[in-house]
């Protein structure tokens, strides 16, 4: 009697299995990855929404640090929590109307500043070591010593040959300074091009404290964080199911021939 072939496999379904793939464990576990990935995600994007403002730099005054056309990230402050060393947003009217002004500060009420010595700007007689200036030229400003009155703020542009910021409003009545409610957001960051966080200005922290950043990292990680949950949560379906189709495939073997 010829031998005869026969294959045991598993038991068949009369149609399309609708039953949830993958363990119940792993699918509550799953529902939970993306029901909190979501809340972080959309809670990311709301905080930074409420914290931050997005500007668009049109002129090279800021150059290296921003260029023209860079978009920026700026954060809501009030001008009573400025420092020196900050890149500030800010509107004044003696300047330019209807736009929005960004400079950094280099001296605070109290202050007395002045240009150039040694190629150095100095500020209540101690030369700052502006490092994000990268090189460029400063002994050109030629600032007699100003002293700020106390509430006003003295802002230059980090490309110091041809801004037109405080040295350029000498001659008014407010000697080029500006007050602190004019400003209106401090900027963290270039997010295009991606440059990423601004360098911070050490050389100033010989005359006090610098400002905190802003939470951008933070709400960049919540963000970061929801997308991840919300897609591995997602993908345990598909691979759950792609799982217990191979291990099916591998309980099908021949029987034998008997």
């Amino acid at each position: 009697m010829g031998g005869e072939s026969t294959t045991r496999t598993a038991p068949r379904s009369g149609g399309t299995s609708t039953s949830p793939v993958g363990s119940r464990t792993g699918q509550r576990l799953s529902g939970l990855a993306v029901a909190l990935g979501i809340v972080l995600f959309l809670g990311g994007f709301g905080w930074g929404a409420v914290v931050y403002r997005p500007y668009t730099v049109p002129t090279t005054s800021m150059t290296p640090t921003i260029n023209a056309g860079d978009r920026v990230l700026a954060e809501r402050v009030d001008g009573s929590e400025v420092r020196r060393g900050d890149v500030v947003v800010f509107n004044d009217k003696s300047w330019v109307t209807n736009a929005s002004v960004v400079k950094r500060v280099v001296a605070v009420g109290g202050d007395t500043v002045s240009c150039c010595t040694n190629g150095k700007l100095t500020v209540n007689g101690k030369q700052i070591d502006e490092g994000y200036l990268k090189g460029s030229v400063v002994e050109d400003k030629n600032i007699p010593a100003v002293k700020v009155p106390k509430g006003r703020l003295f802002l230059l542009g980090d490309e110091r040959e041809g801004s037109l910021d405080s040295s350029a409003h000498l001659t008014d009545a407010a000697q080029g300074t500006v007050a602190r409610s004019a400003v209106a957001a401090r900027v963290d960051a270039v997010v295009w091009p991606m440059n990423g966080m601004l360098e911070r200005p050490t050389g100033f922290e010989t005359l006090g404290a610098l400002s905190q950043q802003g939470p951008l990292r933070i709400i960049v990680a919540l963000i970061v964080a929801g997308a991840v949950l919300v897609l591995g949560g997602g993908a345990y379906g598909p691979i759950a199911k792609l799982t217990g189709g191979r291990r099916a495939r591998a309980r099908t073997e021949p029987a034998g021939a008997r």
